[in-house]
């Protein structure tokens, strides 16, 4: 190491220790956390608070590497042997234990044993895995997909099967590109279940649905959804939309791609004589990275894909950190892994995947023509979180390749709805009233203008229709915009 390296502080992937403590289980945590995850050092002679070097006395600095070595190899299960060795820095002598990323995971203090003492590193601290990550690191390091498993306690029956071979062939169909796709798309049968892992025979020749079966069409009440949510500001302090998507995993994808849609501004930029409408953030992007969030998922933890929008960000989070051998670099480099290897042949068959391990690179790709920050990526241990910044100066005006503004957000479409719309009474009867009261109801509407709720009705979908209002949040938490000038409705 060097002193700059232990002036930046403990990491993920460094821990200081001012000498070795009496207890061991102090710093075998750690150790266990390392080797469940991508490795690490843990130096010995550094204060973990003031991150000065003390050093560790040259009396008795080989006894201390003995006893660390030593304790490393009897504590642990599988066995760790450790790299350690010793560095010189400011004249003071401090020992560095290295631990490698383990191949034989989960690891875990023996005297603890495998549901206590099982650790990861997560944000710098060593805690506890837990049942559900404890079980994830035995089937990825036994080369096994969870969604492959079969479901003894389920039965599924011909027709069911028939059923979903015909919906999928469905969607392959639609997200088909060309008519040349279309053409080469074959039907799915049993057999071809059978051999992505979504169906599976048991000893007695009977066929059982596997988890990635129930996944797929949305089968389990709990894990089967998505959650999205808009909020106000950067925080999740206050909602201002929320959704949870069920149902059948490609729908859930387009619904959840849909509310982001809906929630990011859309402007337009002229190619020529024709208007071309234009988001803020690369829709081809963001629906590959929800489709990401689905592959990389772990089901077996007991939380949700999350897609958040914020006033700065778009943030999708998927449970399950990175996949061993995966780094954020690699990444980027177009390098992956798929957790979920039965849900992927299902997706790919849909058209809903396109070429593995290039849906970052064109994600970075996208956001620079994009004129964007580069996407943040967040390994939390025990999830993957990928931020897409927004332009928060500039976000609502959409620009050309030569950086003229041609449109705001909205006011295209705002425009145009207006023009052609005929602003009678009842229409500037239903924009005054909103006007004065933003977050007013329809029930509300209809009771101040004395109509029947169903003419208000009429006149408030007339209107979004043509892009002269549109209503932010739900029914009744929400309120109005209007998306056009006060002074084009009155005349």
């Amino acid at each position: 190491m060097i002193l700059e390296e232990i002036l930046a502080g403990e990491s993920k992937n460094v821990e200081f220790k001012v000498q070795r403590p009496k207890d061991n289980i102090k710093y075998m945590k750690t150790v266990v956390a390392f080797a469940n995850g991508e490795g690490g050092r843990i130096v010995f002679g550094v204060d973990d608070k003031t991150r000065e070097v003390v050093g560790i006395s040259n009396d008795i600095v080989f006894s201390e590497i003995d006893a660390i070595t030593s304790a490393i190899s009897d504590s642990c299960e599988p066995i760790i042997i450790p790299d350690v060795y010793l560095q010189t820095i400011d004249n003071k002598t401090i020992i560095i234990a290295e631990i490698s990323a383990g191949k034989q995971r989960p690891y875990y203090i023996k005297s603890l044993g495998i549901k206590e003492g099982t650790y990861i590193r997560v944000a710098g601290t060593s805690r506890p895995a837990g049942r559900d990550i404890t079980a994830e690191m035995y089937y990825e390091d036994e080369g096994r997909s969870y969604d492959m498993v079969i479901r003894r306690d389920l039965t599924v029956t011909d027709g069911e099967i028939a059923e979903l071979c015909s919906q999928m062939k469905e969607v392959a169909i639609a997200n088909a590109r060309s008519d040349a796709q279309k053409a080469i798309i074959k039907d799915v049968t049993k057999n071809v279940l059978l051999s992505w892992g979504l169906l599976a025979e048991a000893e007695d020749g009977s066929i059982h649905p596997t988890n990635g079966y129930v996944f797929l069409l949305g089968k389990d009440s709990f894990l089967s959804q998505i959650q999205c949510g808009m909020f106000k500001g950067t925080t999740r302090a206050v909602f201002v939309d929320k959704r949870e998507y069920g149902g059948p995993l490609w729908q859930q994808v387009d619904d959840a791609f849909q509310f982001v849609l809906r929630n990011i501004h859309l402007g337009a930029k002229l190619e020529g004589i024709y208007r071309k409408d234009i988001y803020e953030l690369p829709p081809d992007s963001i629906r590959e990275l929800i489709i990401n969030a689905v592959m990389n998922c772990s089901f077996l933890q007991s939380s949700r894909i999350q897609v958040a929008i914020y006033d700065d960000r778009l943030e999708i989070t998927s449970p399950g950190g990175l996949m061993p051998g995966v780094t954020i670099d690699k990444m980027k480099e177009g390098y992956s892994k798929i957790r979920n290897r039965a849900l992927a042949h299902a997706f790919s068959y849909m058209n809903l995947i396109e070429e593995w391990g290039s849906g970052i690179p064109k994600l970075m790709k996208a956001m620079h023509e994009y004129s964007l920050r580069e996407p943040e990526f967040i390994d939390m241990g025990i999830a993957l979180r990928i931020n897409l910044y927004r332009n928060i100066e500039n976000i609502n005006i959409m620009q050309d390749a030569k950086g003229t503004t041609q449109a705001t957000q909205g006011t295209t479409q705002a425009t145009q709805g207006a023009t052609q719309a005929k602003f009678t009474k009842e229409y500037k009867a239903v924009l005054a009233v909103i006007k004065n009261q933003p977050d007013i109801t329809q029930k509300e509407i209809a009771a101040k203008l004395c109509w029947k709720i169903d003419r208000v009705k009429y006149y408030l979908n007339k209107l979004k229709k043509q892009n002269i209002i549109r209503r932010v949040g739900t029914s009744q938490n929400g309120h109005w915009e209007m998306l056009i000038e006060e002074n084009i409705w009155q005349s």
